[in-house]
């Protein structure tokens, strides 16, 4: 049986060569000098070099950053009516979904999620990234070999013209076993990964100058950059603010790497542009994350229609920032204390993520309306606004509630799809839905909505995406093989294929002599085959829709 990439590279360097252990933990230790800024003199350098250590061990973001209290993250739940299990790939347990609602007009596009959960409970199926079908079919899943680790952002992007996978990976700062930084802060050794249409991994992009990978954006530009957040704990006295006298400000900077050179091209970073006097979150909240005030926590980048102009979202100071790349100037702001627009009626937001600029002027976004820890306002919800640069306002033009209403209290976001539909991820809770572009209302939130799902309760993604997606993995199908009272009975499956229409078994007394013992169309992931010729030899060829054979899993010997 076949395991991927990721998880049998995870067993041949912690649980094959133990001795590489220790090795692991002298990277992490010094990773970790980006938490405090005077661990080390020549603290960029020592970082470096810790990283280049790293990467002869094991890819970024394959080992979990040490817990800082000893705390230890339940297991993932694997034997539970809501997670899969294969006979073919019993190594892969994502979890299942409910569909909800399926309407006419639903988007056939692949769905796109990175299961996790916060450290204080246990998720239902592995973490890791996941391509579903409207049913909830999995079309690929590559799981995570730890509780400690996690994906976000997980989507098809474009890098040189051809479509590739991307995503953040690493450890997610989440209580109670991590709190050295703010909730939802990347730990140490976190990077992100570009995978191309046969499921390589082609690069790894990791944040420089000393700071950390952020979970939340790896955005590819059509000029073959990434633009991508980074986060560095930078001292400082918070009593002005009314917090601790040793603590600390979560810096965020936005990067820009030249993917061809590796080379930083672009680097902004707020705390030289952005008071902190802007900031919602209160500074006493540091006392609770190793005295780490996060007064920024900026949590998206969108492009513009003007090549130098970007567009990032702050969900503590509650507000988006239109900045000149090459002047590094905040053109304008909108919302929080010092919006450059009127916020009419209807339209203002707090703690929102994934603002996103759309044509003639509008702007999307996730709009959370909470924290968890303050109090909440409406129901959190996918918002549209319309900006009037003549009058300087800001207006509704669209809304997308949650049928029910719900108050998600971070994380979320708003796609406007192809079709004219929009797909929101509801973040911090089980659903994902599909919405026309119309819309709907507080009042009425049953209005337009085409499709919704829900994720096993405790299972969260921090965001939701569709794509079309092709497929064609690197590696060949897998076979699984069962007997009971004489019936033999095959299962197939090709983890990350989006062609096989149908699974042809072969089967024979020798390897070299097999012949044709059944032709099926593909159900689901895995596809269940009973067969009548007793092998013991067996193989499975998946056919694409013209029953042309595009791939063959290794032939296999029976055995009761």
């Amino acid at each position: 049986m076949k395991s991927l990439p990721g998880k049998s590279m995870y067993f041949k360097h912690v649980l094959g060569q133990l001795w590489n252990i220790s090795l692991y933990t002298s990277c992490f230790v010094l990773l970790n000098a980006n938490a405090h800024a005077q661990d080390f003199e020549n603290k960029e350098q020592d970082i470096q070099s810790a990283k280049e250590h790293c990467q002869t061990c094991a890819r970024c973001g394959t080992i979990p950053y040490p817990t800082n209290n000893g705390y230890v993250t339940p297991d993932p739940i694997i034997d539970s009516p809501q997670v899969w299990s294969f006979v073919s790939e019993p190594n892969l347990h994502p979890m299942k979904i409910t569909v909800n609602v399926f309407n006419p007009g639903t988007s056939s596009d692949f769905i796109f999620l990175a299961p996790y959960e916060f450290s204080a409970n246990a998720m239902y199926g592995q973490p890791g990234t996941l391509i579903l079908d409207n049913e909830g079919n999995p079309f690929w899943f590559r799981p995570l070999s730890s509780p400690n680790l996690a994906c976000t952002d997980f989507r098809v992007q474009k890098l040189y013209g051809k479509p590739v996978l991307t995503f953040w990976q690493g450890t997610l700062a989440t209580p109670p076993a991590y709190t050295n930084a703010p909730g939802g802060s990347s730990e140490p050794g976190s990077c992100y990964y570009i995978l191309d249409h046969t499921y390589k991994v082609i690069k790894n992009v990791q944040a420089k100058r000393g700071f950390t990978s952020d979970i939340h954006e790896f955005l590819l530009t059509p000029r073959n950059t990434a633009l991508l957040f980074s986060t560095k704990a930078v001292p400082m006295d918070l009593t002005p603010y009314g917090g601790p006298a040793d603590g600390y400000v979560q810096d965020f900077a936005i990067q820009e790497i030249d993917l061809h050179t590796n080379k930083l091209i672009f680097f902004w970073n707020a705390l030289d542009h952005i008071p902190l006097s802007d900031s919602y979150e209160p500074a006493s909240n540091a006392t609770l994350t190793a005295n780490i005030w996060d007064a920024y926590h900026l949590n998206s980048i969108g492009l513009t229609d003007n090549v130098d102009d970007i567009l990032i979202s702050s969900r503590s100071m509650w507000t988006i920032y239109m900045i000149n790349k090459p002047t590094g100037n905040i053109i304008w702001q909108l919302g929080g204390k010092n919006s450059s627009f009127t916020i009419e009626s209807g339209a203002s937001f707090s703690w929102q993520h994934d603002a996103r600029f759309l044509p003639n002027n509008l702007i999307s976004m996730f709009d959370d309306n909470s924290d968890d820890s303050s109090e909440p306002g409406p129901p959190s919800h996918g918002l549209i606004l319309q900006l009037d640069f003549v009058n300087m306002t800001a207006s509704v033009y669209k809304t997308y509630y949650h049928d029910p209403n719900i108050i998600v209290a971070s994380q979320g976001n708003l796609q406007s799809l192809d079709n004219g539909n929009k797909f929101v991820g509801w973040g911090q809770s089980q659903y994902f839905s599909e919405f026309s572009g119309a819309g709907n209302n507080e009042s009425n939130p049953a209005l337009n909505l085409l499709y919704d799902a829900a994720m096993p309760s405790t299972n969260y993604t921090y965001r939701a995406y569709r794509h079309k997606w092709v497929g064609k993995p690197h590696y060949p199908p897998s076979i699984g093989i069962q007997s009971n009272s004489g019936q033999i009975t095959v299962y197939a499956s090709w983890n990350g294929s989006t062609e096989t229409a149908y699974w042809r078994v072969l089967a024979g007394h020798k390897p070299k002599k097999l012949s044709k013992a059944g032709t099926v169309v593909k159900t689901g992931f895995e596809t269940t085959i009973p067969i009548n010729n007793p092998g013991p030899y067996f193989e499975v060829r998946a056919l694409n829709v013209q029953g042309k054979v595009i791939g063959k899993s290794k032939i296999v010997k029976f055995t009761e």
